[in-house]
Protein backbone atom coordinates (compact mmCIF):
# COMPACT_ATOMS: atom_id res chain seq x y z
CA UNK A 1 0.00 0.00 0.00
CA UNK A 2 1.22 3.43 -0.72
CA UNK A 3 2.11 6.16 1.89
CA UNK A 4 -0.38 8.46 0.48
CA UNK A 5 -3.45 5.96 0.86
CA UNK A 6 -5.30 6.31 3.98
CA UNK A 7 -5.39 3.63 6.23
CA UNK A 8 -7.19 0.70 5.55
CA UNK A 9 -8.06 -0.58 8.77
CA UNK A 10 -9.89 2.73 9.73
CA UNK A 11 -13.30 3.22 10.58
CA UNK A 12 -13.53 5.25 7.15
CA UNK A 13 -12.75 1.89 5.56
CA UNK A 14 -14.45 -0.26 7.75
CA UNK A 15 -17.73 1.47 7.29
CA UNK A 16 -18.32 1.24 3.19
CA UNK A 17 -19.56 -2.19 2.33
CA UNK A 18 -22.47 -3.24 0.61
CA UNK A 19 -23.48 -6.74 0.89
CA UNK A 20 -25.30 -8.27 -1.83
CA UNK A 21 -28.55 -9.26 -1.76
CA UNK A 22 -29.87 -12.87 -2.24
CA UNK A 23 -30.20 -12.94 -5.80
CA UNK A 24 -26.44 -11.70 -5.89
CA UNK A 25 -25.12 -15.09 -3.69
CA UNK A 26 -27.37 -17.58 -4.60
CA UNK A 27 -28.17 -17.01 -8.43
CA UNK A 28 -25.74 -14.04 -10.19
CA UNK A 29 -22.64 -15.01 -7.87
CA UNK A 30 -23.09 -18.39 -8.35
CA UNK A 31 -23.36 -18.75 -11.90
CA UNK A 32 -20.82 -16.81 -12.91
CA UNK A 33 -18.58 -18.84 -10.35
CA UNK A 34 -19.34 -22.16 -12.58
CA UNK A 35 -18.93 -20.65 -16.16
CA UNK A 36 -15.77 -19.60 -14.78
CA UNK A 37 -14.50 -22.60 -13.38
CA UNK A 38 -14.86 -24.49 -16.59
CA UNK A 39 -13.06 -21.89 -18.20
CA UNK A 40 -15.89 -19.53 -19.57
CA UNK A 41 -15.14 -15.96 -18.87
CA UNK A 42 -17.73 -13.79 -18.41
CA UNK A 43 -16.74 -10.29 -19.64
CA UNK A 44 -12.92 -10.89 -17.80
CA UNK A 45 -14.19 -12.43 -14.90
CA UNK A 46 -12.06 -15.38 -12.74
CA UNK A 47 -12.72 -16.87 -9.46
CA UNK A 48 -10.64 -14.92 -6.70
CA UNK A 49 -8.96 -17.14 -4.39
CA UNK A 50 -7.14 -16.11 -1.42
CA UNK A 51 -6.33 -16.70 2.11
CA UNK A 52 -8.43 -16.41 5.31
CA UNK A 53 -6.75 -13.62 7.36
CA UNK A 54 -7.93 -15.69 10.47
CA UNK A 55 -8.22 -18.99 9.31
CA UNK A 56 -5.97 -19.55 6.91
CA UNK A 57 -8.87 -21.49 4.72
CA UNK A 58 -8.70 -20.58 1.32
CA UNK A 59 -11.85 -17.95 0.69
CA UNK A 60 -13.40 -17.80 -3.23
CA UNK A 61 -15.22 -15.19 -4.97
CA UNK A 62 -16.22 -14.21 -7.83
CA UNK A 63 -14.68 -11.36 -9.56
CA UNK A 64 -13.92 -8.66 -12.68
CA UNK A 65 -10.04 -8.77 -13.95
CA UNK A 66 -9.65 -4.96 -15.26
CA UNK A 67 -6.52 -4.81 -17.73
CA UNK A 68 -5.61 -1.30 -18.19
CA UNK A 69 -2.16 -0.29 -20.08
CA UNK A 70 -1.37 -4.12 -19.93
CA UNK A 71 -1.36 -4.02 -16.04
CA UNK A 72 -4.02 -5.95 -14.27
CA UNK A 73 -6.11 -4.87 -11.21
CA UNK A 74 -9.18 -6.08 -8.99
CA UNK A 75 -11.82 -3.89 -8.12
CA UNK A 76 -13.92 -4.06 -5.02
CA UNK A 77 -16.83 -2.56 -6.36
CA UNK A 78 -18.53 -3.42 -2.94
CA UNK A 79 -16.41 -1.54 -0.84
CA UNK A 80 -14.48 -3.21 2.40
CA UNK A 81 -15.35 -6.41 1.62
CA UNK A 82 -14.03 -9.81 3.19
CA UNK A 83 -11.91 -10.58 0.26
CA UNK A 84 -10.43 -6.91 0.39
CA UNK A 85 -9.50 -7.14 4.24
CA UNK A 86 -8.10 -10.96 3.23
CA UNK A 87 -5.86 -9.78 0.46
CA UNK A 88 -4.55 -6.68 2.25
CA UNK A 89 -3.26 -9.56 5.14
CA UNK A 90 -1.92 -12.31 2.30
CA UNK A 91 -0.55 -9.84 -0.19
CA UNK A 92 -1.33 -11.99 -3.05
CA UNK A 93 -3.68 -14.90 -4.28
CA UNK A 94 -4.91 -17.12 -7.19
CA UNK A 95 -7.12 -16.21 -9.81
CA UNK A 96 -9.09 -19.62 -11.64
CA UNK A 97 -10.66 -19.31 -14.98
CA UNK A 98 -11.00 -23.33 -15.65
CA UNK A 99 -8.22 -25.20 -15.05
CA UNK A 100 -5.95 -22.46 -15.69
CA UNK A 101 -4.83 -21.14 -11.99
CA UNK A 102 -2.02 -18.10 -12.04
CA UNK A 103 -0.59 -17.27 -8.61
CA UNK A 104 -0.42 -13.11 -7.97
CA UNK A 105 1.23 -11.11 -5.55
CA UNK A 106 -1.21 -7.82 -4.76
CA UNK A 107 -0.37 -4.19 -3.73
CA UNK A 108 -3.12 -1.48 -3.11
CA UNK A 109 -3.54 1.63 -5.33
CA UNK A 110 -3.44 4.98 -3.74
CA UNK A 111 -6.71 6.79 -3.35
CA UNK A 112 -5.01 9.54 -5.88
CA UNK A 113 -4.54 6.95 -8.64
CA UNK A 114 -7.84 5.48 -8.92
CA UNK A 115 -9.92 7.70 -10.84
CA UNK A 116 -8.93 6.20 -14.31
CA UNK A 117 -8.69 2.60 -12.77
CA UNK A 118 -12.50 3.08 -11.25
CA UNK A 119 -13.32 5.25 -14.95
CA UNK A 120 -11.96 2.06 -16.68
CA UNK A 121 -13.98 -0.55 -14.33
CA UNK A 122 -17.23 1.56 -14.79
CA UNK A 123 -16.95 1.93 -18.03
CA UNK A 124 -16.59 -1.81 -18.84
CA UNK A 125 -19.06 -3.03 -16.04
CA UNK A 126 -20.85 0.12 -14.95
CA UNK A 127 -24.61 -2.11 -15.94
CA UNK A 128 -23.36 -4.58 -13.37
CA UNK A 129 -22.23 -2.41 -10.48
CA UNK A 130 -22.78 1.31 -11.48
CA UNK A 131 -25.18 1.24 -8.15
CA UNK A 132 -22.29 0.76 -5.92
CA UNK A 133 -21.09 3.87 -7.23
CA UNK A 134 -23.77 6.24 -6.11
CA UNK A 135 -24.43 7.75 -9.02
CA UNK A 136 -20.60 8.00 -10.30
CA UNK A 137 -20.07 6.74 -13.57
CA UNK A 138 -17.66 6.79 -16.22
CA UNK A 139 -18.36 9.92 -17.74
CA UNK A 140 -17.78 11.47 -14.28
CA UNK A 141 -15.52 14.10 -13.30
CA UNK A 142 -11.53 12.85 -12.03
CA UNK A 143 -13.28 14.75 -8.89
CA UNK A 144 -16.13 12.92 -8.55
CA UNK A 145 -14.15 9.61 -9.05
CA UNK A 146 -11.40 10.82 -5.92
CA UNK A 147 -14.71 11.61 -3.85
CA UNK A 148 -15.65 7.50 -4.10
CA UNK A 149 -12.16 6.24 -4.41
CA UNK A 150 -11.91 5.76 -0.63
CA UNK A 151 -14.76 2.97 -0.49
CA UNK A 152 -13.53 1.55 -3.53
CA UNK A 153 -10.40 -0.99 -2.81
CA UNK A 154 -8.00 -1.53 -5.39
CA UNK A 155 -5.48 -3.86 -6.02
CA UNK A 156 -2.81 -3.85 -8.76
CA UNK A 157 -1.68 -7.76 -9.22
CA UNK A 158 1.13 -9.00 -10.66
CA UNK A 159 0.96 -12.91 -11.91
CA UNK A 160 3.90 -14.96 -10.46
CA UNK A 161 3.22 -18.00 -12.60
CA UNK A 162 1.10 -20.75 -12.95
CA UNK A 163 0.31 -22.25 -9.40
CA UNK A 164 0.89 -25.90 -8.15
CA UNK A 165 -2.03 -27.39 -7.03
CA UNK A 166 -5.71 -25.61 -7.21
CA UNK A 167 -6.77 -24.24 -4.25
Amino acid sequence: MSAQSADPTGPSHAAHVMKPGWFTVNVLNRLVAWATRRGVSVWGSRVLAVRGRKSGEWRRTPVNLLTVDGVQYLVAPRGHVQWTHNMRAAGGGQLHLGKRVEEFTAVEVADDAKPALLRAYLKRWKAEVGIFFGGVGPDSSDAELRTVAPKHPVFRITTTGPAGPAA
